[in-house]
């Protein structure tokens, strides 16, 4: 008999190229707005913000002005004076509080020459997300000033430690204050700041568990239910404290 043909060998396909991934696109910057009547300070906060990555969407001279500015180019973030021209009084705050009002996404960080804690509760009677109060003896630690206007963009509340010092630090006679320990004073005045409770832990060098078991009680001493989101809990205990 003749022998069978040789089986042919299948050959296995050839690979597919494998279609190119396409590249994550880097987060666009953050676009901030600056308000100051001094040039100088002007500029050099552009220059400062901008070697930072943020991308300054324009400046301002006045409270007109930066709410011109803001209309026109809607910024993820304002940064401004409170005293501006033409009486060098609270036009920057008032500018802000129009910008809260007009533009509900845009945060906003004041810068004060001083501590003005009247000024700070007016901006933080509404809503306390996306709202920093700053002096301005804080922009030059670049890290720490540019991590306070980062912060506020993305729905915190940043106040100065000096502000939060200020009000912890004189309670009246008849305040619960008094009750508190000094521990739970430490970390009042960092939630006040804004800080989240693996923050204090940090700051503090305590478990995030000894954190929340010294709100908790302090919050208990204040009569203050305590909150899940951090820009509420201290909105309540500004407010305690302004009583």
């Amino acid at each position: 008999m003749p022998g069978r043909p040789p089986p042919v060998m299948q050959q296995p396909p050839a690979p597919q190229p494998k279609a190119p991934q396409p590249k994550a696109q880097p987060p666009a910057p953050l676009r901030v707005v600056i308000a100051e009547d001094a040039v100088l300070l002007r500029e050099g906060l552009r220059r400062l913000l901008t070697e930072a990555g943020l991308e300054v969407a324009g400046t301002a001279g006045d409270a007109a002005q930066l709410l011109q500015v803001v209309g026109a180019q809607r910024p993820d973030v304002v940064l401004t004076d409170i005293r501006m021209p033409p009486t060098q009084t609270t036009e920057g705050l008032q500018a802000a509080l129009q910008i809260r009002r007009q533009w509900a996404g845009t945060a906003v960080v004041v810068v004060s020459q001083h501590v003005e804690t009247e000024h700070l509760f007016e901006l933080l009677a509404d809503d306390p997300c996306g709202v920093g109060y700053v002096l301005k003896e804080r922009v030059a630690d670049i890290a720490q000033f540019t991590d306070a206007i980062r912060r506020v963009a993305a729905g915190e509340s940043v106040i100065d430690p000096q502000v939060v010092a200020r009000l912890v630090a004189r309670p009246r006679q008849d305040s619960p204050l008094t009750t508190l320990t000094e521990r739970e004073l430490a970390v009042l005045a960092l939630m006040a700041e804004g800080r989240s409770n693996r923050a204090i832990a940090s700051q503090l060098y305590m478990s995030p568990k000894t954190v929340e078991t010294h709100i908790g009680n302090m919050l208990a001493k204040l009569g203050l239910a305590p909150e899940a989101e951090d820009h509420r809990r201290v909105l309540a205990v500004l407010t305690y404290l302004r009583r």
